[in-house]
């Protein structure tokens, strides 16, 4: 088992000795430090931390503010931790999730990132209900406009048409043109050819088979 420190000051002006020395005194045998502010992805020395820290090490910081640029992040970090089965200590909040009481820690934060989790998908499951009753298209763009479907369509009605010289035509991929014409018409999907690619005459948009 080894113990492994993270030290994080916001910007280069301001000095880590404080923490360091706080790391040092709780036997941190490998210390790495971070000059960003908590928003910044780009954190070498936290990657770095992460990366040293395996099965049964435990990893130290002085403030649990100093490990994750959000409590979303934080949390993030924290399940992380706990799948690999490393143990976090802060030593301003007296957290060490190596002991009973910071396991039931690490239990009530992976609550609250599930709790978070099962917000932001509500959240975003009803954003895309509201947005579908106003008439906005939600997810993949549209490879073709309703009235391009119709074009196609058409044009697929001749007798020597072929999905890949009318897709040619559409500027479009024949997988693309076989999509927007499977979600035009759920009712009669076109039944292309195995030799030569031609469809048989579909219905307009809309209309049943």
């Amino acid at each position: 088992m080894k113990t492994i420190g993270y030290a994080r000051v916001s910007t280069d002006d301001q000095t880590s000795a404080l923490q360091l020395d706080a790391l040092r005194a709780a036997g941190s045998h490998e210390i790495f430090d971070d000059a960003a502010g908590g928003v910044r992805r780009d954190r070498p020395g936290l990657t770095g931390a992460l990366a040293a820290v395996g099965r049964g090490d435990v990893l130290v910081v002085w403030r649990l503010d100093r490990l994750g640029r959000s409590l979303r992040h934080l949390l993030e970090i924290v399940e992380s931790l706990r799948d690999r089965g490393v143990a976090l200590r802060s030593l301003t909040e007296a957290v060490d999730t190596s002991t009973a009481t910071g396991k039931l820690v690490y239990g009530i934060l992976g609550s609250i990132a599930e709790f978070e989790r099962e917000l932001i998908r509500e959240r975003t499951v009803s954003g895309i209900r509201a947005a579908r009753r106003r008439g906005i298209h939600c997810g993949r763009r549209r490879g073709l406009s309703p009235s391009q479907v119709e074009l196609a369509r058409f044009a697929l009605t001749a007798a020597d048409a072929t999905i890949a010289h009318v897709a040619r035509q559409m500027r479009v991929s024949r997988a693309t043109l076989y999509r927007e014409l499977s979600m035009c018409s759920k009712t009669r999907e076109p039944t292309a050819s195995t030799v030569d690619g031609s469809f048989e005459a579909v219905p307009p948009c809309g209309s049943s088979a």
